[in-house]
Parts: C-alpha cells; structure tokens; sequence
C-alpha cells in the first residue's frame, strides 16, 4: 500500500500534534496527518528537475488546490508542515469542505438546530466550502463566470478562497524561515490563471516578480510564472500521483526481491 499521508511523516512533533489532551494522542493517535502527499512529493521534486536545483537544498511551497485543497511547507525535502489534518476537511477552503472552523461553531449549531454527529459532519464536509458561501457552485468555473455577472455571493466566496490560500502561503513562509519557489497543481491551479495571478500579487512582499503575461491562457502544463529579477520563483505544475504510486510501489517490491 501506498498512503497518501506518508511524505507528511516528516512533520516534527510540535506541528503534527493539537492543543488538546495530551492522553487523546496516546489513546487514539489524534493527530495532524495531512493529506495529497504523492501530489506534493511529485510537484516538489519535478519543479526542482525543471529549474536544475537541489531539491533538497529548496524551501517549497506547493499548493495543492482542486475540488479537494491543501498547502504543503518543504523545506530541505522533508514536508514540515500542511494545511489538512487528522481529517481532510482542516485547512483551506475547498469546493463543499469548510475548511478551519471555530470548533465552538459545530457545538452551538448542533444545540440550536438539534443536529447529530452525522448530520454536523455533513453540513463541513458536503454543504460548506465555496458552494455553502456561493448557494451556487462547487465548481470555481461557475463562480468566476457567476461573479462575472456581478452575483456578489459568488465573488465572495471567490474572494475568501484566494485569501485563505494567500494566509496559508504567507505562514508557511514563516514556519520556513523564508522560500525560494511555490508551485500551483491540481484541478484548479494548473487551470485557474485568474487565481494565481490574484494570490502571487498579494504576496509579492515577499520578493515575487510575477509575470501576467507567462501567466496567461496557461492551463494544463507546466511553466515558470516570475520574472528572471524575481527573488522567489512561482510555478505551475502539473501533477501525477499515478506515477508516484507506481514509483513507491516499484521501489518496494524491488527491495523485497533483494
């Protein structure tokens, strides 16, 4: 078996584990476990090959956004931290998932609309995200379109996903004591040009030299998206996690037959 949490493996202690009883890790292993690991293994390591750098000599950013999204700090070639956790719906804001939410919400919402568990859990996990914002769409296609028009819940949620992404970029940073490149994949950032330009020039501060024209029409395809004076370079990456599966799994059995 392959897992997709096991490049998170890496996390130190103080990253990985919760402000909450200590005991409950002990008993039930709860726990920051993280999550799209091939994706973010995959891009870090392609996007190194492409610009002739040292993988693990990089301080990474990858950004893993579909209708499932999470954000990856690699520094070094070792994931120190991501933005999902003991489940997938910690983190950014994704296409029905809420994201990070004030835990207290969850308790209020069950007493006041006398909710179960189950039924809590499918108000985060299916009924939020950008859809439970827009009442109109997983699909960020829809919003950009919807928004376009001038439905103002639309460009709302629009607005809240860039900006979780930018806050997480922005941490992740921090928790790196700097970073030399951030890659754009999945569904929606190797396809959604409108969103890297959006997230890449809020954080230009941080030394990015952002260029539209490279930026644009690019869908699909991987492509260096600064400019050469920019101190950190930001990409879009295409993304494999069949082949990453297909690799870890060969290495396996190849050490079995030894």
């Amino acid at each position: 078996a392959v897992f997709d949490t096991s490049f998170h493996q890496t996390m130190p202690k103080y990253a990985y584990l919760y402000a909450i009883p200590h005991d409950y890790y002990d008993k039930y292993k709860i726990r920051r476990y993280g999550f799209h690991g091939t994706s973010h293994k995959y891009v870090a390591q392609k996007a190194c090959r492409i610009l002739g750098v040292d993988f693990e000599s990089q301080k990474i950013i990858t950004c893993h956004l579909g209708n499932g999204a999470s954000i990856a700090a690699i520094k070094h070639g070792k994931s120190v931290d991501t933005s999902m956790g003991f489940t997938p719906v910690e983190g950014l804001i994704m296409g029905t998932r809420s994201g990070d939410v004030d835990a207290g919400i969850l308790l209020y919402l069950a007493e006041k609309e006398n909710l179960s568990i189950k039924e809590v859990n499918d108000v985060i996990n299916k009924k939020s995200g950008v859809l439970g914002i827009s009442g109109l769409s997983s699909d960020m296609r829809d919003l950009e379109n919807a928004a376009a028009q001038g439905n103002e819940r639309a460009q709302l949620a629009l607005d809240m996903y860039y900006y979780r992404v930018k806050k997480y970029v922005g941490a992740y940073a921090a928790a790196m004591d700097g970073v030399d490149l951030i890659i754009f994949t999945g569904g929606i950032g190797e396809n959604d040009p409108i969103l890297r330009e959006k997230v890449s020039t809020a954080i230009d501060f941080m030394g990015i030299d952002f260029d539209s024209e490279a930026n644009k029409g690019v869908r699909g395809k991987d492509k260096l998206l600064t400019k050469p004076s920019s101190k950190v370079k930001v990409m879009v990456i295409t993304t494999n996690e069949e082949l990453v599966i297909a690799t870890d799994t060969a290495n396996i059995v190849k050490e079995l037959k030894k």
